[in-house]
């Protein structure tokens, strides 16, 4: 490789950001008002709000395939096409798969984005806290490591977050499985689910609650940011900043500092450990463009790559001191790797709401929390599921099939079709040791590096769930009267939650875990990780929000530690 000498003195900040994303930007943006001269660093290219939106703006006739894959793009996405979110409109958004390989010990579907805002600009916007019992349960049942925090701790981030990100949403008084918050005005629910939710708490009462989902879209004007359209293509990049992203929300913040430097196209390689102040220095960066490495110091690190990107980092990060990867003297880096299973649940038709429709597209749906193994109910498996889903009028689509042309053509396109509803399971996946990542040097990605082998699979636990997942569907649906209910289970293999979590965890005793209470690592105190690398357990709620508390509250603390002269 070329070197690029540059003078140290011009590569140096007070902190190093590693990604962009959700914790990456959120870390930015938290470091830098608080003083610090701060390097972001994105792998992928640049992004800037509104004017890289390219599709954002496009309509159906606009889009040259109607939104469908080309041959050329499936060549090069193999792995990115397995599932919806990859699509002609979102094209960009998505990594290259021959030029970033990986390797399949056993399936593992990694959806990747490189570029600044990272999977902020693509995620599902689902915010949800984690409750007591999510942080209690490992000690509970004995699956995986204490965490080293309980919900009181992180409950006033959450708060901080929730403020300034902007969630929608309704509080439902359900502290320990689903925790209230500072939430803006709640979408509505339709006409059908509101009807569904009043017989679920008619036949369950306060066991079983159905709710709009706690959802990143504003209903009204927030920090400068326009409200939700209704127009639901927040995948395609948001002209209007009504969803939280790192463009929309964090990075402009962290920019108003003066305090910001972005440098997109920077591969972090590894982490430069200084074995006589057994403290990182700073990184080694590949440029994308170039191929040329070069070195960026800094008195903190945080490394928010998203949660195996993270960890590859880590893992590369050999030393003398650390010859397993930094940090890794548990020898748990790598290892407990988690994700959401989910594809399975049941859906139903709903008569006699014939003459109601729904105006607009909402970005949202509803959301029935956890409610087994939670108080007296007990399972013969551990842990839960939440619901999320939406009911909706088929359209004229459904039955063109069987005509022809003609009258009866013309009349059955402007007639809405039958109501119909869905509940979708998300089960938690407990944390197993065998589940893990690791560095395979057999194979290398575009600019010569090592990649990433994954070997991880669902358990006996989680296929028992999913037992649960479907029947409880199908009751729902029966109480509140649904008609030709089917339940479905259309299989599932992890990575395709997108929500990958584990690998670097959070825990009291270094002995077992990575990071401690303040998801600073147990043996280089100035690196932190506040991703989803550092979960010791994923709950059944989209994580993105806990990223964000634990990032906001990290920041906080290595800040006070720096000028304490801790760090």
């Amino acid at each position: 490789m070329n070197l690029n000498i540059n003078l140290k003195a011009e590569n140096t900040y007070d902190a190093i950001v590693v990604g962009s994303g959700i914790s990456g930007g959120w870390a930015a943006k938290e470091l830098t008002e608080k003083g610090l001269k701060v390097l972001m660093l994105e792998r992928g290219m640049n992004i800037e709000h509104i004017k890289d939106y390219d599709g954002a703006m496009k309509n159906p006739w606009d889009v040259k395939h109607a939104g469908r894959l080309t041959e050329e793009m499936k060549r090069t996405h193999p792995v990115q096409k397995r599932d919806y979110p990859y699509n002609e409109v979102t094209e960009k958004w998505w990594v290259n798969d021959l030029e970033c390989p990986y390797t399949e010990v056993k399936r593992f579907d990694w959806y990747r984005g490189f570029h600044v805002g990272g999977k902020s600009l693509m995620w599902g916007r689902q915010s949800y806290r984690f409750g007591d019992v999510n942080f209690e349960e490992n000690a509970k049942d004995g699956y995986g490591n204490d965490w080293p925090i309980r919900y009181k701790d992180i409950a006033p981030w959450y708060d901080y977050a929730e403020k300034f990100a902007g969630i929608s949403g309704q509080n439902e008084g359900l502290e320990g499985v689903l925790p209230d918050g500072h939430f803006l005005p709640p979408m509505d629910l339709n006409i059908v689910e509101k009807s569904v939710k009043e017989s679920i708490k008619q036949k369950w009462g306060n066991e079983r609650l159905l709710t709009i989902g706690r959802v990143a879209n504003l209903t009204v004007p927030h920090n400068g940011r326009g409200s939700c359209q209704y127009r639901n293509l927040c995948s395609r990049g948001c002209p209007f900043g009504a969803y939280f992203s790192t463009q929309s929300s964090t990075l402009p913040a962290a920019m108003e500092t003066g305090n910001l430097t972005l440098r997109p196209y920077s591969i972090v390689n590894h982490i430069i450990y200084d074995k006589d102040t057994k403290k990182a220095k700073g990184v080694a960066v590949i440029d994308a463009l170039t191929n040329k490495t070069m070195e960026f110091y800094a008195k903190i690190v945080f490394v928010n790559g998203s949660t195996l990107g993270t960890t590859f980092i880590l893992l590369n990060s050999t030393s003398e001191a650390h010859p397993n990867g930094l940090g890794n003297g548990s020898g748990q880096l790598g290892h407990n790797l988690m994700d959401h299973h989910f594809r399975c649940g049941a859906n139903g038709e709903f008569e006699g709401f014939d003459k109601y429709y729904t105006y607009g597209r909402r970005a949202n749906g509803f959301y029935v929390p956890r409610f087994r193994n939670v108080g007296k109910d007990k399972r013969d498996y551990l842990r839960g599921f939440g619901y999320q889903g939406s009911a909706s009028r088929q359209n004229w689509q459904n039955d063109v099939a069987e005509l022809a042309f003609g009258a009866e053509f013309k009349q059955k396109m402007t007639t809405p079709g039958a109501w119909r509803m869905g509940f979708g399971g998300f089960g938690e996946m407990l944390p197993y040791y065998e589940n893990r990542v690791f560095i395979d040097h057999n194979k290398k990605d575009k600019w010569g590096q090592s990649v990433l082998a994954i070997d991880c699979e669902y358990k006996d636990n989680e296929k028992k769930m999913r037992e649960d997942m479907m029947n409880d569907a199908a009751e729902m649906l029966e109480a509140a009267g649904a008609k030709n209910i089917k339940t479905y289970d259309n299989g599932c293999h992890p990575g395709m939650a997108i929500h990958e979590m584990g690998t670097a965890r959070m825990g009291k005793d270094p002995k077992t875990s990575v990071l401690n209470e303040w998801n600073q690592m147990h043996e280089v105190k100035n690196v932190f990780v506040t991703d989803g690398a550092c979960m010791p357990s994923i709950g059944c709620q989209n994580p993105s929000l806990t990223f964000m508390a634990l990032t906001a509250r990290a920041a906080d603390f290595a800040v006070k530690e720096l000028k304490k002269g801790n760090l």
